[in-house]
């Protein structure tokens, strides 16, 4: 009986192949995520030998598996060992890149076997497109080998499922209502769109630390400094996420006089245009958490902000710097964070002007207990947190219906949609009420999720979607979110159609 396939490191599998092609033998690469090992995969790695001499295999690594928050079920280790166990392998090997093509790059192998359902060139992440170039490139012939096609996404969701029962019923039900190439349709058709984005830059910095032990003159703690990371937050970040979707983000806000303005344009995306103003002697708004190096548990957070108002000068031109660039928007997006940047003058022009205008007024520490969303007059689109919405209210009883349905009425709404945390999020039409679990597994850390929520609704909303499909679409985003430690990634449209493939399955 054969031994089992050996696992080498990319450096190791290199020098390996280099001998067998010395030796003039056809060495066949194979590339994937092999989550869950099953009879499709053994019959097309068994077709993929039979085109060479020698079988690799590389697999996706942990790190890299994009194919939702409760994946890979299986780590790296076990997928090597389990590809490692079967006759057709030669040898396996752990990647060390997101994708095949630099894999293919460094190994050079003269077959790269695919799947018969890549045969198009085409799959929902775009890679298969250029790992092929990067074949024609190395001189790699691109195979692809016929036979029975399962899928790993669609077995797990079926019978090792991260999910509860009751985010399963709803998925069963929500597959035979929206086809998956309607999502994608539907989430393509905010390239269109100009956005407008109004609010706090803020910058978020995370300072990891030790802890060290009680001080020996004080009663606190002592903690050693590891290393800190300071991505941009707030708005900025709802301008990032905006941006992975639609043509063109415009993006007006106001800044400190402490030398950021650079580091916030270098932050941005590439099609996110940035118009500032500076507040003299003000810090632009920084809030600062310590955290456990290890755990990323938060300990303690610190605000760097100028408490008082703007100058009367300051926001009129704040103001006008709004509505000049207000014309060319199909959307404005107000991510009100209560830091001081949009004044009741900016309020009233947004309310006045804005060809649709979505709307988040944000609790938070600098602002606890009197910023609530009765600030706006009239909104399109609204997103709240259920917190928030009782603060609006100044009640703890009434069911989030009955408040979206009183705010709706109030401010004249189309859409009112309330976060509910781990139970998902509720949105309210003229049509009907809407609600959708949440599709967290893994959460690193909470900020910023209801960013991303915020971003992709507004946006499903202007574009007129179905009030089902809206909240699908925010869960996923939030779902993503939180997998990221504060705003060092904002949620892309590929990554969201990676995720909705996988739980469509």
């Amino acid at each position: 009986m054969r031994n089992n396939a050996c696992i080498l490191t990319m450096p190791e599998l290199a020098e390996v192949l280099d001998k067998h092609r010395a030796q003039g033998k056809r060495i066949v690469l194979c590339h994937g995520v092999f989550d869950l090992l099953h009879i499709g995969h053994i019959r097309y790695l068994r077709q993929a030998r039979a085109q060479g001499d020698v079988l690799v295999v590389t697999l996706t690594p942990d790190r890299f598996v994009d194919k939702g928050p409760h994946r890979p079920a299986f780590t790296e280790q076990l997928r090597a060992e389990a590809l490692a166990s079967l006759d057709s392998v030669d040898y396996v090997c752990i990647n060390l890149w997101p994708t095949a093509e630099e894999t293919v790059r460094l190994l050079r192998p003269h077959i790269y076997a695919k799947g018969a359902e890549f045969r198009g060139l085409e799959d929902a992440t775009g890679k298969i497109a250029l790992e092929a170039k990067v074949c024609e490139e190395t001189g790699t012939e691109l195979v692809f080998v016929e036979d029975i096609v399962f899928s790993s996404s669609s077995l797990i969701n079926k019978y090792l499922a991260a999910f509860s029962d009751e985010c399963q019923e709803y998925l069963n039900i929500f597959r035979k209502r929206h086809p998956l190439e309607s999502i994608h349709a539907a989430m393509d058709s905010f390239e269109d769109l100009t956005v407008l984005v109004v609010g706090d830059v803020i910058l978020d910095e995370y300072i990891y630390c030790s802890a060290l032990g009680a001080s020996s003159k004080d009663p606190v703690l002592a903690l050693l400094h590891k290393n800190n990371d300071i991505f941009v937050g707030g708005a900025a970040a709802v301008a990032n996420h905006l941006a992975q979707h639609v043509r063109k983000v415009v993006f007006c806000t106001v800044i400190g006089d402490d030398g950021y303005k650079d580091f916030i344009a270098s932050s941005l995306a590439p099609n996110v245009e940035l118009h500032s103003v500076v507040r003299p002697q003000a810090p632009t708004v920084r809030k600062v958490r310590i955290l456990d190096h290890y755990s990323f548990q938060k300990q303690l957070e610190i605000y760097h902000m100028e408490t008082a108002a703007m100058a009367q000068e300051l926001d009129e031109a704040y103001s006008s710097l709004v509505c000049s660039v207000m014309p060319e928007a199909d959307m404005v997006v107000s991510a009100d964070f209560g830091h001081g940047c949009i004044s009741e003058k900016l309020v009233d022009a947004l309310c006045s002007k804005a060809p649709f205008l979505a709307v988040n007024t944000q609790a938070n520490a600098g602002n606890r207990g009197y910023h609530t969303i009765d600030r706006y007059s009239r909104a399109d689109f609204v997103s709240l947190a259920t917190p928030e919405l009782r603060l609006q209210f100044r009640n703890c009883t009434l069911s989030n219906l009955d408040m979206l349905a009183a705010l709706r009425e109030t401010m004249g709404l189309r859409y009112a949609l309330v976060t509910e945390g781990r139970q998902g999020c509720s949105l309210l039409t003229n049509e009907d009420f809407y609600r959708a679990p949440s599709f967290v597994a893994n959460v690193v850390d909470r900020v910023g999720a209801g960013d991303a929520l915020f971003s992709v609704t507004a946006l499903a909303a202007c574009k007129g979607l179905p009030g089902e499909l809206i909240v699908f679409l925010g869960n996923i985003a939030g779902a993503l979110a939180v997998e990221t430690l504060g705003n060092a990634k904002a949620v892309s449209r590929e990554a969201m159609k990676r995720f909705i493939v996988s739980v469509m399955k």
